[in-house]
């Protein structure tokens, strides 16, 4: 059984892999176009891969100095031998992710605009097979970590199946570790360079989004790529890592049982297959309006939902036997919470819909009521997540037998959030062509192609920003379940120490430690939020400067007669977002150990469900309202509300400005904070068990 699940996990890995480099090799052989084209896209590849190089080596500093204090822990006999190994190959593995996902994209950006001159249909398969090379290479470098671990472990170390689970909780550190230097790092970049674009190019200067004119086009374009693209690999890579591993932990507490640590497993490898067909369901017609667009998308995601629900079933029952069938509705419940986040994400941002109409509506009385309009959107939306979030939990909590034992009602939980991770290779690929579509406007734009190319590019994008919120909800919602499972498996930890079961013994809210404990907790959001949103505002100063000073002393770049200095701009996001990322980073890894040896363990348990709590709605406001304000900017653009150039059009610009760092930084960086917390805390457990002062 053991060697079974490996070979059947580690295949799911090569059919994954295998398809993303297919892909991959497809997106390639399409034309980049004219030279111009060309040129631009180079420019963009060339900026994102040096931006890169020089994020990995501050990375490889701090991954350097984790190991050297996870091996004396090892040493002093806190941890396994094995825990500073699989800490340095989950980071790995996590920027590998993103890596691969922005370099397709970088790749695939011409080829989307040039074949958006042959058609809508066209453009869409392009810049999706691009998504989809992200998706997969997600998905397929996770289980493929996964397993060469496990087979470690069990195979060549012979460890337990508990000590498995123990170890390989570590790998998710590593890849939270380095989802925040990228999330955090990439959308300080990318939105420091949008809002010097957009605030000098838009409405003091008045010229076209993406004008070539623009000092910061490019490094706006790069930005797309460092943050949204590779930031957002990292970052679901440790989510999907991250949901599986906590869900063979609960399940080998709960169980005692192979079988149990075999299910989320055998349930990933399945989703690949049923995610890979779902994305040959993906095809528009000519002149698709946004509606049509994202029904195109749904299909195959919807596909892919429908398929791992049926085929699950007789997974569990032949799996945990006909004494636990009922664990299914747990699978199906986060299914199904995935879905209808993602569709109340779509509600309240796209404008197909009301709420991002009324927010258009609102720029004819200016810019304030805009962004108080904004605000509102966000923070009534966070009402339909947190209701599906809760149903979900008790769903999954009482089927999985939780009334009767909380363990295996906690294993419900945890495989809820592997069900609502299980198509992450198809959901994934419908964000990740977002920033795809979004470049290739520009390039569009920059080179001079057809009004109609435009059109086409615009389209894709919009649907892009409604497919990306759409994402960051699943990933937020997902993250909320995976931080749970997480927080059980830290108390299951601390029981197993000596002298550990004594520390959370009283983990009601009447103990004052894990009162103040929650406190603090909820506000770790807060504070994270804010050090992000500053970073942003900063290294957006920067640029703002940079670019009215192009602005001012190039003679000629306003009529086109001389070229802006691209490359300073690059430079100055670069070095702003590569300082800026480090604190937020230090902070999520500090505050737990702190929390730990001054409150001890009831102490960490209250500050992991505040935050957690917290951390969610505050993530859910974010990325809602930014993706509002950026598509009511969309939808005046379209013609309504006196179009591009109009009051109400630089009304909505400062809206979708303000809105950029709340959905591309500080929201998506929150839900890898929630689990880092918790990730930090279980590898520390020994540590705060035997040195806390409570």
């Amino acid at each position: 059984m053991d060697k079974l699940l490996v070979l059947f996990t580690l295949s799911g890995s090569l059919f994954a892999l295998i398809f993303a480099f297919i892909t991959a090799r497809k997106v390639i052989k399409f034309p980049e176009g004219t030279e111009l084209m060309k040129k631009i896209s180079l420019s963009i590849r060339c900026g994102a891969n040096a931006y890169l190089k020089r994020q990995y080596k501050i990375a490889l500093v701090f991954f350097g100095i984790m190991f050297v204090v996870l091996g004396a822990m090892a040493f002093a006999g806190y941890l396994t031998p094995y825990v500073p190994f699989a800490f340095v190959t989950g980071g790995f593995f996590s920027a590998l992710s993103g890596f691969v996902g922005m370099k397709i994209a970088t790749l695939a950006n011409s080829r989307t605009a040039n074949a958006c001159q042959d058609g809508l249909n066209k453009g869409l398969r392009v810049a999706f097979s691009s998504g989809s090379v992200m998706g997969f290479t997600v998905v397929g470098l996770g289980l493929l970590d996964i397993s060469i671990w496990f087979f470690l472990l069990k195979f060549v170390f012979q460890l337990s199946n508990e000590a498995i689970t123990s170890s390989m909780l570590t790998f998710g550190m590593g890849a939270s570790s380095m989802a925040l230097f990228a999330r955090v790092g990439g959308g300080v970049f990318t939105k420091a360079a949008d809002v010097g674009a957009d605030l000098v190019g838009k409405v003091e200067v008045g010229i076209p989004e993406d004008d070539p004119r623009n000092p910061a086009v490019i490094a706006d374009n790069v930005g797309d790529n460092v943050g949204d693209v590779a930031g957002m690999g990292a970052d679901l890579y440790e989510s999907y890592v991250g949901s599986i591993i906590s869900a063979c932990a609960l399940g080998v507490a709960a169980l005692q049982s192979i079988q149990a640590m075999a299910l989320p497993m055998l349930l990933s490898a399945i989703g690949v297959v049923c995610s890979i067909i779902g994305t040959f369901f993906v095809r528009t017609k000519e002149g698709a309006n946004q509606k049509q667009l994202l029904k195109a998308l749904s299909r195959g995601t919807n596909f892919s939902a429908v398929s791992i629900a049926i085929i699950s079933l007789p997974l569990v029952y032949f799996t945990l036997g006909k004494e636990n069938w009922t664990i299914y509705f747990a699978i199906l419940a986060g299914l199904v919470a995935g879905v209808l986040i993602g569709q109340a994400t779509e509600y309240f941002t796209s404008d197909s819909y009301k709420p991002t109409k009324n927010l258009a509506a609102t720029s004819e009385t200016g810019t304030a009521t805009i962004i108080i309009s904004g605000l509102s959107v966000g923070m009534i939306s966070t009402l339909v997540p947190i209701v599906i979030v809760a149903v979900c939990i008790l769903v999954a909590y009482f089927v999985s037998g939780g009334a009767n034992d909380s363990s295996m009602g906690l294993y419900g939980i945890a495989l809820a959030a592997v069900g609502m991770l299980s198509t992450l290779g198809i959901t994934l690929a419908t964000d990740a062509y977002g920033p795809v579509a979004d470049n290739a406007g520009g390039i569009a734009e920059m080179a001079g192609l057809d009004k109609k190319v435009r059109e086409r590019t615009d389209a894709l994008d919009s649907l892009g920003n409604t497919t990306a919120a759409t994402g960051k909800g699943f990933a937020i919602g997902s993250a909320a379940l995976t931080a749970l499972a997480l927080m059980a498996s830290y108390i299951d930890k601390v029981k197993t120490l000596e002298g550990g079961a004594q520390k959370i013994a009283d983990l009601s809210i009447t103990n004052p430690t894990v009162l103040v404990g929650l406190f603090i907790g909820s506000c770790l959001p807060f504070v994270f939020a804010a050090l992000t949103m500053n970073s942003v505002g900063r290294a957006a100063q920067s640029v703002v400067k940079e670019v009215r000073r192009q602005f001012k002393e190039i003679k000629g770049l306003m009529t086109g007669e001389a070229e802006a200095d691209y490359e300073n701009c690059i430079d100055i996001c670069t070095k702003a977002s590569l300082k800026e990322m480090i604190l937020p980073t230090v902070i999520a890894v500090i505050v737990p150990i702190i929390v730990g040896l001054v409150l001890g363990c009831a102490g960490v348990v209250g500050m992991l469900g505040g935050a957690t709590v917290s951390g969610f709605l505050l993530a859910v406001f974010m990325s809602n309202s930014g993706g509002a304000w950026d598509n009511a900017k969309k939808y005046i653009e379209s013609g309504v509300y006196g179009g591009k150039g109009s009051d109400n059009h630089k009304a909505a610009v400062v809206g979708d400005t303000v809105g950029d760092p709340f959905k591309d930084t500080a929201g998506p960086a929150i839900n890898i904070l929630i689990k880092l917390l918790s990730m930090v805390s279980i590898v520390f457990a020994a540590i705060v068990v035997n040195f806390s002062l409570l």
